[in-house]
């Protein structure tokens, strides 16, 4: 039987393209999205046979929406090869302005409270097969914060600690744990940005690097390459240098701003 591919975020941008990725590779591709309608109306346009893919309607800040679909996935379809978390949002935010904190606790719950949600349900049974993929999207704003942009960067830098502690956690048990960083990559999600986006590439090409990632066993990839190059000289600036080359830099839109 072909392997199979759990994701979410797949209505969109990076989420759309590793689910096409994944079936070209002959997966057969568990979804989750919130409006399942539109998804059905793409696999559809997209000419997938019915056999290929299984749809969910679910809010991955939904824990217990996600632990039904989860189940159901691996009793209708069986426990999937790979687990992809990749539903994200991405919003400016303000401190001072105090709508803007349920703007940050929405964010936080969609980008780690939904990625545990969404592996929740597959990681004893992956345990008792010894084996499976779980992989955690996350982003090199999770790598420095930048101004205007902190619920982002602060999830993403989350994701990446979160996936790392489950990586060890689950070591011994043939469970393997693949965080991906994306660099820029045109997606509604970036479109909107004011600031410059180097090395920017499409969700297609991400999804070929993430693919062949995963498949390689990687346990932790920046794509493209040259961006890793960037974070780690990033990462390695003092603080006041930092500082003065990003405290000038145009700010992510807030959600009255979009």
């Amino acid at each position: 039987m072909a392997r199979l591919l759990f994701l979410t975020g797949a209505s969109s941008g990076i989420g759309q393209a590793l689910a096409r990725r994944f079936h070209a590779a002959g997966y057969r591709v568990a979804m989750v999205a919130r409006d399942r309608a539109a998804l059905q109306a793409w696999v559809e346009a997209a000419g997938w046979p019915p056999d290929h893919y299984r749809l969910y309607a679910a809010d991955v800040t939904d824990p217990d929406a996600m632990a039904s679909a989860g189940h159901d996935c691996i009793e209708s379809l069986g426990v999937p090869d790979v687990v992809i978390g990749c539903a994200g949002i991405s919003v400016g935010v303000d401190t001072a302005i105090r709508e803007d904190l349920a703007v940050m606790a929405r964010v936080y719950a969609v980008n780690n409270l939904g990625l545990a949600a969404t592996f929740h349900p597959f990681v004893r049974a992956m345990q008792e097969r010894r084996s499976g993929v779980l992989v955690g999207i996350a982003s090199v704003n999770g790598i420095r914060g930048f101004p205007g942009h902190g619920a982002y960067c602060a999830s993403k830098a989350a994701v990446i600690s979160y996936c790392e502690s489950l990586r060890v956690e689950l070591r011994a048990s043939g469970v393997r744990v693949t965080t991906l960083c994306p660099g820029y990559v045109d997606t509604p999600l970036t479109r909107g940005n004011r600031y410059v986006m180097p090395f920017l590439m499409t969700a297609d090409a991400f999804a070929e690097q993430a693919w062949r990632a995963i498949e390689r066993g990687d346990s932790y990839r920046v794509i493209p390459w040259q961006m890793g190059v960037v974070a780690k000289l990033l990462r390695v600036l003092p603080n006041a240098v930092f500082d003065r080359l990003f405290a000038g830099r145009a700010r992510k839109k807030r959600v009255d701003e979009a």
